[in-house]
């Protein structure tokens, strides 16, 4: 199993880590080609903005949506969460327009705002340990989308058929479950198909 990273910003070299320690083999992408050969991708955080400009620049928009439309899993974390977003609040336009949710951009405020916490995610046995930096909030679902899980009352994780989204930084930590749960994901998707 191939899952790649798209790695126009952000912190590709840890989620590349924490997928090969969940089992998969992972790759940096750079090109729209390299998108045929995967079973999965995964958008890391960085600036949604810049990213959302880089993905355009570089022919990525159409090519993850035509890679979504063939129901290969996609996870988006902090600022690939907010690319994969329908709707982003107090913005007339969304990126990727993926996923059924609204999301808050800088929702915990800026950098000094950082935190660690331990979340239940459902799915996942024990608590997860999250790293939040700038992190956005999801503020409204559709019927399709599943929370997986919420810190003080807000969703800070959520999944809709083949699209997973995380709020938080879950490669900057060794507790690779999450990505686990991705790889485990893309391996049902894969049977269903």
């Amino acid at each position: 199993m191939k899952i790649g990273v798209l790695a126009l910003q952000g912190a590709v070299a840890e989620h590349i880590r924490s997928l090969e320690a969940a089992g998969a083999e992972a790759v940096a992408v750079k090109q729209t080609s390299q998108l045929d050969e995967l079973q999965g991708l995964v958008i890391p955080g960085g600036e949604s903005t810049t990213i959302g400009k880089l993905i355009r620049k570089y022919g990525f928009l159409e090519a993850i949506q035509a890679f979504s439309k063939q129901s290969k899993p996609i996870f988006g974390t902090c600022a690939g969460m907010i690319l994969l977003a329908e709707r982003i609040e107090g913005q007339e336009d969304a990126h990727l327009k993926l996923m059924d949710m609204t999301v808050e951009r800088n929702a915990f405020g800026r950098q000094r705002e950082s935190f660690e916490t331990d979340l239940d995610i459902k799915g996942i046995d024990e608590q997860v340990r999250a790293v939040f930096i700038r992190a956005p909030l999801i503020k409204k679902v559709g019927s399709q989308v599943d929370v997986l899980s919420e810190y003080k009352g807000e969703i800070v994780a959520a999944r809709q058929g083949h699209l997973l989204a995380a709020s938080f930084h879950p490669e900057l930590t060794d507790d690779y479950r999450l990505h686990a749960y991705f790889v485990d994901m893309i391996k049902q998707l894969a049977v269903s198909r």
